[in-house]
């Protein structure tokens, strides 16, 4: 199941874990239709990568600030960060083989 980040966890959970090991960050809404059907996709990586990476979710209603901050424009939007910065962005809704290929990328 995959973690859910707050825009007061952010920093410690996705930035500062991140330099550790790749972090994979969901924005969501809980109305989008697209990111229900998101969701279950994001647990099953949260599964696959447990021990590997982080993987989570960020609600962007309770943190506007955070998605404004990483130019969060529609949702989902889901991004992997390494090293405390963005490396893999990806908007809509996206194959479980997809985001598996980002975390890769960034092990």
């Amino acid at each position: 199941m995959a973690q859910q980040f707050t825009k007061d966890s952010f920093a410690s959970e996705v930035i500062e874990a991140s330099k550790a090991k790749p972090v994979l960050v969901d924005f969501f809404a809980t109305w989008c239709g697209p990111c229900q059907a998101q969701a279950p996709i994001v647990d099953e990586i949260a599964a696959d990568f447990e021990g590997k990476a982080i993987v989570g979710k960020l609600d962007t209603d309770q943190a506007i600030d955070v998605a404004r901050q990483y130019g969060v424009m529609s949702i989902p939007t889901l991004i992997v960060f390494k090293n405390g910065q963005p490396t893999e962005r990806f908007t809509g809704v996206q194959e479980k083989n997809v985001l598996a290929e980002a975390l890769n990328k960034n092990l």
